[in-house]
């Protein structure tokens, strides 16, 4: 019988045997014949490409050599990329992890999915104003992954490392994949070195283990194990490193090394010994990788696809954070700036392939399925949201322009606030859901998003929020509901209230909260048109002092600002310090508040003589005893 041949086709067959030849016996023949001709070819099958994907977790747009880093050492990444193809634009399905992981296994938007957070996710808090839509829990069993559609085709098909899309009965082994190692529920490891547990949980798989063994090293020996096993027939690898998540955890003799070399300085810069650590592991993986595949003599036929989940985590968020800079793009991990969503993508098969390039042709997650459907030359995929870009990896055509699209429901953990984001040409729109903002870039001229070309280009803005708006309706998107528990900022138990920027609102084009750890202030305000506000709750009334947190470079000194609140408006004048990130405390004013309850506290510039206003950390109220 063949692979995929049914038992009532079988019996289909032995039943004619008895029948004497003839027009009535060979129809059903010549349709069993048909029907067999559609089943996989065991010639065809054997001739198909090997699929290696290897995903790293939370590795930024700019963090590898070839991408531009010159901290990082990624000789093999960098070799791979001069070998193949490097893709300049490729994006995440997603600002975070577990999203992204359900597109590059099913092709499809996070928000026809109902998966847009990390699992299980980030929980409603009353000091955020809006509450998250309830996304499912797991990647459902009816969607088809890529996994299921390569063994379909006769591939062999192994999970290696971090799963983030299920537990128990939706795993790895229940989603097309013919083993499992380290892969369940979690989106970070046990432990980076062994025994790999922790509270009496074992990463399933990697019960036995040496001592001292680091676990990407493990990870990248079990996917060599599969390769081996699987050399005499078409196999799909799936690696999907933990490492560089956090918890920040190089190997010891890595992690010695990079600590004792020397680093940046400037504030902001890629300079973080232990992430370096864990970005050489991953890198030394793609070697072994490459080096199992030659040793087999598998490499001219098998494809090797090197991605991440996601942009590098650029904000502090747990021990030895952050861990990278994705400079020049803005921001990183949680947010829809690009630092958030740009992500490194190289292929490698030397037979078709065409290598030695660097393409800049847009291209997202959920591309991967029906592209590597499309290279290993199964049946073109439907209801998918991707679109096939093999032509561009083998430089025989272009990919139509298409427009791209995001939508993240969600406060991430790095500060981040709702909203969407359309790609469209080089121009892109972010929209943010508690106030309707939104920011217009060209990224053709502007990669940083430095520039908000919204009040420029008005019509741009309402014709891509529309489309965006459109979109959502046309996927299901879930949407953000308000939250009646909401207590914006309120007043301490020692009376005094803490307005921190990272909770202002702003209006104008140029004023942003900026949340690198060496910033975490309100920047940018470049625009004497632009001006922030907190809410704030008050629970005792009485006179209050006014403390700013702030820093202004030489030569933007003397800019005057309103600040107004309950009726009343007081000025001010900011003084210059060294710079603008050297922050000062001043006490600028005073307010008479005479009802409890929720207020408003504006700050509006009236005259700005230098580049910019001032970068603003904090406010605080201060009670006058």
């Amino acid at each position: 019988m063949f692979q995929n041949e049914s038992p009532e086709i079988n019996g289909w067959c032995r039943g004619q045997e008895k029948s004497r030849p003839g027009w009535r016996g060979l129809v059903p023949l010549v349709a069993v014949a048909w029907l067999v001709a559609q089943l996989p070819s065991p010639l065809v099958a054997a001739e198909r490409p090997n699929v290696v994907l290897i995903v790293a977790d939370d590795l930024g747009g700019a963090d590898l050599g070839c991408y531009g880093s010159s901290y990082h050492q990624t000789p093999h990444l960098d070799k791979l990329a001069s070998d193949g193809v490097r893709f300049a634009q490729a994006y995440s399905a997603a600002p975070v992890c577990s999203p992204t992981r359900a597109a590059l296994m099913t092709g499809k938007y996070p928000a026809r999915l109902h998966l847009t957070d990390w699992l299980p996710g980030r929980p409603d808090r009353n000091d955020q104003p809006l509450l998250r839509p309830e996304i499912r829990q797991q990647l459902p069993l009816e969607e088809v992954t890529l996994a299921e559609r390569l063994r379909q085709a006769g591939y062999a098909t192994a999970h290696v490392g971090k799963w983030h899309l299920g537990g128990t009965g939706f795993g790895p082994l229940e989603q097309g994949f013919d083993k499992n190692i380290a892969g369940d529920e979690t989106g970070t490891p046990l432990s980076y070195l062994a025994p790999f547990g922790s509270n009496g949980r074992m990463m399933p798989g990697l019960e036995q283990s040496e001592p001292g063994e680091y676990l990407t090293d493990r990870l990248t020996t079990e996917a060599i194990r599969f390769v081996t096993e699987k050399r005499d027939r078409p196999f799909f690898l799936y690696l999907a490193h933990y490492a560089p998540h956090t918890p920040l955890t190089g190997r010891p003799d890595l992690q010695q090394k990079w600590e004792e070399r020397d680093r940046p300085k400037n504030p902001g810069a890629q300079a973080n010994p232990i992430y370096a650590a864990m970005l050489e592991s991953v890198d030394e993986s793609v070697g072994r990788i490459r080096q199992a595949l030659a040793d087999h003599g598998l490499e001219e036929n098998t494809l090797v696809i090197f991605t991440s989940d996601n942009g590098g985590l650029a904000t502090a968020e747990g021990p030895r954070t952050p861990s990278t800079s994705n400079a020049p793009l803005r921001e990183g991990k949680g947010f829809l700036y690009e630092g958030g969503i740009r992500i490194p993508l190289i292929a490698y098969w030397p037979t078709v392939v065409i290598g030695g390039r660097v393409v800049e042709t847009p291209v997202s997650s959920y591309d991967l399925v029906p592209t590597l459907v499309d290279l290993c030359g199964l049946e073109p995929v439907g209801q998918v949201d991707g679109l096939s870009t093999a032509a561009v990896w083998k430089n025989t055509g272009v990919v139509p322009e298409r427009t791209l699209y995001w939508h993240y429901p969600h406060y991430s953990n790095q500060r981040a606030r709702p909203g969407g984001a359309i790609r469209k040409g080089n121009y892109k729109l972010i929209e943010f859901y508690e106030t309707g903002r939104r920011e217009l870039f060209d990224l053709g001229q502007d990669r940083s998003e430095s520039r908000n070309l919204a009040a420029d280009q008005p019509d741009l803005v309402e014709s891509l929020g529309a489309e965006l708006v459109a979109w959502r309706q046309s996927v299901g998107a879930q949407r953000m509901s308000p939250n009646p528990d909401f207590v914006p900022n309120p007043q301490g138990e020692d009376r005094i209230v803490v307005l921190p920027a990272k909770s202002a609102t702003v209006h104008g084009t140029m004023l942003r909260y900026e949340p690198l750890p060496h910033k975490e202030t309100l920047g940018f305000w470049v625009k004497e048109q632009d001006w922030a506000e907190w809410d704030f709750t008050l629970r005792e009334p009485g006179r209050y002092q006014v403390e700013i947190l702030q820093g202004c470079g030489p030569g933007s000194g003397g800019s005057t600002v309103e600040m107004r609140l309950d009726g009343q408006v007081v000025g001010f004048t900011v003084e210059e310090t060294r710079h603008f990130q050297d922050f000062k405390p001043r006490v600028v004013g005073e307010f008479h508040l005479s009802e409890p309850g929720r207020k408003t506290l504006q700050f509006v510039p009236t005259r700005k003589p230098g580049v910019a206003v001032m970068d603003l950390r904090q406010v605080r109220l201060l009670p006058v005893k």
